[in-house]
């Protein structure tokens, strides 16, 4: 046995309460290297004297470990427990004191692991409308132009010319309105709509009024009268907040350069000097935009003014939540009293941050309720798009991400193929439009929510920002509604809506040959299979046969026509 691999950690992704009588365990091994897992237990002041002992299953397998877990119903959550490993010759206990051939239970609580008790508000709660959601994002310049009536004067692009940095096609919040019917029919129950507060720029990360809809994309009005619509027909809104910089227009940092240390918001922005200068630059920023100073929200008058943000928009408009960009580089202090602020005021309302890389120690249930996950991203384009994964490379990196979260925050993560930040996946993929519906089958299947980029459904096309946010094109998308892709995201989204697709329940295997990823959800009343072959061969797994290049999906034993 491998005793470097095991890895145990309680109160983490490998020990954490599922509600407030139910645990989550798991147990790190050597790959292919124990024949069973069994973890004992009982409550701790009972340990010494007797035990309950149930069997582990191995549910996730990467390339190196494999993941056994277990969930334990407890009627007393003072947990105190340990594994014990059959290598198919010996057996061992395994304890904070490592691996032993023995245990002294009598004086266990030395040493036993221990979860020692579930309090209600350390739970991590799992945001239940998401369970069945499919997002659609939304960059709002260049989606569709409602408003006919408005001030297009500052419109300098023919809608559907190729955007450069500086260009500005005249969508707004009426055009989006104008087309809630065409998302809900794709099967879309949630938008995530870029940011929409003033600002001078297209794609509005540089804010200069937090509490003012940009006169581009409409007014307070329009954002009511959107999320009433959507509210409406069972869809959700979820907005996008710029907290860790904003605009030098915005009137904080304009007094600051005109007071210096003097204006009573010098202390809300990072500043080496008496004033700040641009040349050399002395203050923090967003990347190296000069023009967008970064927010200190490490200071208690930010945070107040941010989150008063944040409550705003839900207290007024009614909105379903944030989406965060840059939270990776914002204070987990300040997203600690933002997520109790924002849950206080909607205990539903989603926090999602854009952390671009593993983000666990954002996903304790005291910060984000998920993120991007441009992780799985870079696993399917490396799969679909590069070349770089065989399917047994593909399953070891998909349950690898799977093993970075618990099963909470697993079922909570904004899983996408694409975005504003990111080349198009169809363009990755050079136009193969069969390998991005594989990748789509993939995308909405997978455990937590899909979030696919407007104009995915019809094929658009893209390369690296700002290429990748092209203007809708509605022509094509009127005509494009009983297409072979647009029929098959609103399957998938119906099999969503029609099923419970927790991360329990998850399996991610490669076939006997090699050739085939295959993917199953099952539940109570249903199973899901998804098999795809990137080979470049016939694949066989069991009775299933799949053609190279191409991939089948079953439900409940029948395959489903894509």
């Amino acid at each position: 046995m491998n005793r470097y691999a095991l890895q145990h950690i309680p109160d983490s992704a490998y020990c954490f309460p599922v509600s407030e009588h139910e645990m989550g365990l798991r147990l790190r091994t050597a790959k292919n290297d124990l024949t069973q897992v069994w973890v004992i237990y009982e409550s701790k002041y009972r340990f010494g004297q007797v035990q309950k002992k149930e069997a582990m299953q191995k549910t996730l397998s990467g390339e190196l470990f494999d993941y056994y877990t277990l969930r334990l119903n407890l009627q007393d959550t003072r947990l105190s427990y340990i594994f014990y490993l059959f290598d198919g010759e010996n057996y061992y206990y395994f304890s904070e004191d490592g691996v032993t051939e023995s245990y002294d239970f009598t004086h266990g609580y030395y040493n036993f692991f221990q979860y020692p008790y579930i309090n209600r508000a350390d739970l991590s709660k799992k945001v239940e409308w998401l369970e069945k959601a499919a997002f659609y994002q939304i960059f709002v310049d260049r989606f569709c132009i409602g408003d006919q009536r408005k001030d297009t004067s500052y419109v300098n692009l023919a809608w559907g010319e190729i955007p450069d940095p500086k260009s500005f096609a005249g969508g707004d919040l009426r055009g989006i309105i104008q087309k809630l019917d065409y998302i809900k029919d794709l099967g879309c129950s949630a938008l995530y709509l870029t940011p929409i507060f003033q600002s001078v720029s297209n794609h509005k990360y540089d804010i200069s009024d937090y509490f003012r809809i940009d006169p581009q994309f409409g007014t307070e009005e329009d954002l009511k009268d959107l999320v009433d619509q959507a509210h409406r027909r069972g869809m959700r809104v979820v907005l996008d907040a710029v907290f860790n910089h904003c605009s030098e227009d915005i009137s904080f940092f304009q007094d600051v350069k005109e007071k210096g240390k003097a204006s009573p918001y010098y202390n809300w922005f990072v500043i080496d000097g008496e004033y700040p200068v641009k040349e050399p630059r002395n203050y923090e920023v967003f990347a190296d935009c000069d023009y967008m100073p970064k927010l200190d929200t490490s200071d208690s008058q930010v945070q107040d003014y941010l989150i008063s943000v944040a409550v705003h928009y839900i207290q007024e408009y009614d909105i379903d939540g944030w989406r965060l960009d840059v939270s990776d580089e914002v204070s987990h202090d300040f997203w600690r009293r933002f997520r109790k602020e924002v849950k206080r005021a909607k205990s539903d309302a989603v926090i999602i941050g854009e952390n671009w890389h593993d983000a666990s120690n954002y996903l304790r249930g005291d910060q984000y309720d998920s993120i991007m996950n441009y992780a799985f991203t870079k696993c399917c384009l490396d799969y679909f798009a590069y070349d770089k994964l065989s399917a047994e490379q593909a399953a070891n990196r998909l349950n690898e991400l799977l093993a970075r979260n618990t099963d909470t925050v697993n079922d909570m993560m904004l899983n996408l193929l694409d975005s504003h930040d990111t080349d198009r996946f169809l363009s990755e993929v050079k136009g193969n439009e069969e390998k991005l519906k594989a990748a789509l089958c993939l995308l909405y299947l997978f455990p937590g929510e899909p979030c696919i980029f407007y104009g995915t459904e019809i094929l658009t096309p893209g390369g690296y920002d700002p290429d990748c946010r092209r203007c809708m094109d509605w022509e094509k998308a009127d005509r494009g509604k009983d297409s072979k892709l647009f029929r098959l995201l609103r399957g998938l989204s119906q099999l969503r809506s029609r099923y419970a697709l927790t991360f329990e329940g998850t399996r991610i295997t490669s076939s006997a040959d090699g050739k085939i990823l295959e993917l199953s959800r099952r539940g109570e009343g249903y199973e899901i299979c998804l098999y795809i072959n990137q080979s470049g061969l016939e694949g066989v797994s069991g009775t299933v046969s799949v053609a190279p290049g191409t991939f089948r999906l079953f439900l409940n034993g029948g395959e489903i026509l894509c």
